[in-house]
């Protein structure tokens, strides 16, 4: 059997077989895309044939295995687990591309993570943003990114460059965004491990202001929040807290293996379990 990677005169020909459904052919397509690594995106822009949403769907799914098993081979857990990234955030941002690039479909064109992280840096710098509270209101207050209330376990919420993409995600996906641009920019932004609804930490007048991205990046004092009757001395106490970028992976890997879970994604979901036992 020919192992190689298919030509691109044999893409087109395996493009046209999608929708054929005798079984031989399609596990004969499948075999050969899988070979492809798991991302046909630049290949597909070049191509004046537009995918049906059926054929996206199942090429996106003969693209999968692939990345599976790229994820699964380019994951370095630190030595250490989580704890050691307390303060590597570069290592913590290389983790955070390889789960996206595992999360992209292979077949949508968009910029990998930390490409599209620096040209939300540059626009920021370009529109004169000079403080974290001015990177909130031009990430937040407009339409650039928002909460995704419609698909709020949609496991591409933890693909934070889909999320720079379509201008959605959960409130963990916004504040990493958030956090990952204003260290680009020397700003000082904390991560609020808060359970349910993740939020960030930025000072205004060297008092802590709480920021929940996921609500159009509405302000909080802390101190108001503090002494709301309506939390427990737990939930104060990580109010007050900062939380690193260890706990941070865990958060962001629980999120998604729920997700996988709910969207019927057995094998993704375990693999994702298998990462997070590589960091505990």
């Amino acid at each position: 059997m020919n192992a190689e990677p298919p030509a691109p005169e044999e893409l087109s020909a395996l493009l046209r077989l999608l929708d054929d459904d005798t079984p031989a052919v399609r596990e004969r397509v499948a075999q050969r895309f899988a070979l492809c690594g798991g991302d046909l995106s630049e290949w597909l822009a070049t191509q004046p044939r537009t995918l049906s949403r059926q054929e996206k769907s199942l090429l996106s799914g003969m693209l999968g295995p692939p990345r599976r098993e790229a994820l699964a081979c380019d994951w370095i857990a630190p030595s250490g687990g989580a704890t050691a990234l307390q303060e590597d955030w570069e290592s913590f941002e290389a983790l955070l591309r390889i789960l996206s690039d595992f999360l992209h479909d292979g077949i949508s064109l968009r910029q990998p993570l930390s490409d599209a992280l620096d040209l939300l840096a540059e626009e920021a710098t370009d529109d004169g943003i000079t403080t974290a509270n001015e990177l909130r209101s031009f990430l937040f207050d407009g339409k650039r990114l928002t909460g995704n209330l419609g698909d709020y376990y949609d496991p591409r919420n933890s693909d934070l460059a889909w999320s720079i993409a379509e201008g959605r995600s959960n409130p963990l996906g916004l504040c990493l965004i958030f956090m990952l641009v204003g260290r680009r920019l020397n700003y000082d932004i904390e991560g609020v491990n808060f359970p349910g609804h993740f939020m960030c930490r930025i000072f205004e007048d060297g008092y802590p202001v709480i920021i929940d991205c996921f609500d159009h990046g509405q302000l909080h004092l802390q101190s108001t929040l503090l002494e709301s009757g309506s939390l427990t001395r737990p939930q104060r106490n990580l109010i007050r807290e900062t939380v690193d970028p260890g706990r941070i992976l865990l958060r962001l890997l629980n999120n998604l293996h729920v997700a996988l879970e709910k969207a019927h994604r057995t094998e993704d979901a375990q693999l994702v379990k298998d990462l997070l036992a590589t960091l505990q």
